[in-house]
């Protein structure tokens, strides 16, 4: 793992995406805390209106620009782009510490807009350009590991803007941006696998072209909608830490930020643990296996939660409890089993498509996957608001995975 990390071909990827992610997370979650602490400190109710229209506004250019980046990404090199995007973010970030530094609220959702949109470009470049530049052998291992960097980078990217003022934030984001672009120059060329493509810039076109070479392909269209639900599910858990570990355990925000760890963590491992358990063959033999031992870990959790008890409670109050420490264990092997899972449908989706459209099936995949992840936040926030049982609520999304199962059968074993 070490030497592939460290390895010129891999290496300043690893280390772009990374800083990318932490920054996206890092000034979101600044910006949350400033409306939430300060600017809206006497008015609940529009801060949670702002800080849910900060994800909306960051997620919408995945809706409307993903088919163009993956056009963009097909047809140009990809680490040519992956430079001019963080040099776009040393703008950005420059504009975010403006926005902090003034307290602007349009400022920052405009640059939430921004960042979103740079995600967006640079996310079928991030797993595209691995086939061009890994080893057969060595795909699944780079793959994991980007997919739990990038968890890792979403937890210490939300610890970050939480603890560091919005003023010192600011300049930390610009300091990240720099970083980023100087690790993105040291990232290989990756020329457009068939030259003299064109590069359709209109949303609705190539966006309808991408999903359409997805859709009509069985095996990519079984790996995107089982990548799509997990990060569903993922989304779906995230947002419920703060409510179930207050409403539920008893517990502070600490308490809450123990479980998004526990779960960034577990993905992680999980993540990297697929090329072993895979002998670097890209298989989706485990996904089942794996898919499984997600619906077990979320149906304890339904028995664990209850135990714990809803009395106040520390994150070291948490921790003298067996039962915690159960809630941290299902928590944790889901998340793991979790990144075991979905691993090798990323795989698929790089090995599946042709190799000059290998971008656009990343970004039809991220538009499906936005589609999810919104639809998910917002049924399953309206099912606990009517039940209030969360434990319930999210054992129940983690298990519909079993209606998964004959999908997944259909895939390459």
């Amino acid at each position: 793992m070490f030497t592939l990390i460290g390895s010129r071909h891999f290496g300043p990827l690893f280390a772009t995406q990374f800083l990318g992610a932490f920054n996206d997370n890092l000034f979101k979650t600044s910006f949350i805390f400033m409306v939430t602490f300060r600017l809206a400190a006497g008015d609940p109710v529009r801060a949670a209106w702002l800080a849910t229209l900060a994800a909306g506004l960051f997620i919408l250019p995945f809706f409307l620009f993903s088919g163009p980046a993956g056009a963009l990404a097909d047809a140009r090199d990809k680490a040519a782009i992956a430079r001019i995007v963080k040099i776009a973010e040393i703008a950005f970030m420059a504009l975010g510490a403006l926005g902090l530094w003034l307290e602007s609220v349009p400022l920052c959702l405009t640059v939430l807009v921004l960042m979103g949109l740079h995600s967006t470009v640079f996310g079928p470049i991030k797993y595209a350009i691995l086939p061009q530049h890994l080893a057969a052998r060595d795909l699944v291992q780079g793959t994991g590991l980007v997919e739990g960097a990038t968890f890792v980078a979403i937890l210490l990217g939300q610890i970050a803007g939480g603890l560091l003022p919005p003023d010192t934030a600011g300049p930390v984001a610009i300091a990240v941006a720099i970083t980023g672009w100087l690790a993105s120059r040291a990232i290989p060329p990756a020329p457009p696998e068939t030259a003299g493509q064109a590069v359709d810039w209109n949303p609705w076109t190539s966006g309808r072209r991408a999903l359409r070479e997805v859709i009509t392909s069985r095996e990519l269209l079984v790996a995107t909608l089982c990548v799509s639900w997990f990060w569903a599910l993922g989304a779906v858990f995230t947002t419920q830490f703060v409510p179930l570990a207050r409403n539920m355990l008893g517990g502070s925000e600490a308490v809450a930020t123990l479980f998004l760890a526990a779960f960034s963590i577990g993905v992680a491992a999980g993540s990297a643990l697929t090329h072993r358990l895979t002998h670097g063959a890209v298989s989706t033999r485990l996904c089942v296996w794996a898919g499984l031992a997600m619906a077990a870990a979320a149906a304890d959790l339904v028995f664990s939660v209850p135990v714990v008890g809803s009395a106040p409670k520390d994150v070291a109050a948490f921790l003298t409890l067996p039962a915690g420490w159960r809630v941290l264990a299902d928590l944790t092997a889901l998340a793991t089993a979790g990144g075991i899972f979905s691993v090798p449908l990323y795989a698929v989706l790089q090995t599946a498509p042709a190799a000059d459209s290998r971008a656009r099936a990343i970004a039809a995949n991220n538009i499906i996957n936005a589609t999810f992840q919104v639809t998910a936040v917002l049924v399953i926030g309206a099912v606990i608001d009517a039940s209030g049982n969360i434990a319930q609520v999210l054992a129940g999304t983690a298990l519909t995975v079993i209606a998964l199962i004959p999908l997944l059968r259909l895939l390459p074993r």
